[in-house]
């Protein structure tokens, strides 16, 4: 395989996919790029799913600690001060919806790689502005910054809803 700008005669995963027209090559471009878009949407729905399953936990946990703390209050029980760390581990269930949404955006990501594997120049560019495009439009960044007062200062902290870069595909 080597780099080209074929439009017709391209051949794309399977014989079945042999463009033969110009037409289906434009088709075919712009059937990557919104399955590019779908690749940035499917990241997305992963990391909402995250952030719902922890906010679940979030407001359990919260709901437990008022509860305690209105009984220690009634018992001999002396209050804990200062921050309590409590560990989450997903349920089996919620692990298996992680894994469903992790693999099939794996899946989609691996067919777009063979796909480029084609060295088809304008496919690689459908590729590229539909994940720009798909970025744009599925994964606006919201970013929570506590601003605290200089008297309140605590050592440095990440901005929450800001991810770490993603390694080899995802």
């Amino acid at each position: 395989m080597t780099w080209n700008w074929n439009t017709i005669g391209s051949c794309f995963l399977a014989e079945s996919w042999m463009i033969e027209s110009e037409g289906a090559f434009a088709a075919s471009c712009i059937g990557v790029f919104v399955l590019t878009i779908c690749l940035e949407f499917l990241r997305r729905v992963g990391k909402e799913y995250d952030n719902f399953v922890l906010r679940q936990f979030q407001q359990h946990a919260t709901a437990q600690a008022r509860n305690s703390k209105y009984e220690g209050l009634s018992g001999s029980d002396v209050p804990v001060l200062g921050p309590q760390v409590v560990t989450f581990r997903a349920t089996p269930l919620q692990q298996l919806i992680r894994s469903v949404i992790h693999a099939v955006s794996f899946g989609v990501a691996y067919i777009l790689m063979l796909i480029a594997m084609g060295f088809n120049g304008y496919i690689i560019i459908s590729i590229i502005i539909g994940a720009g495009v798909g970025k744009f439009l599925c994964d606006w960044m919201i970013a929570r910054i506590v601003i605290q007062s200089e008297s309140e200062s605590q050592p440095n902290k990440e901005a929450d809803g800001l991810e770490d870069a993603t390694v080899c595909c995802g």
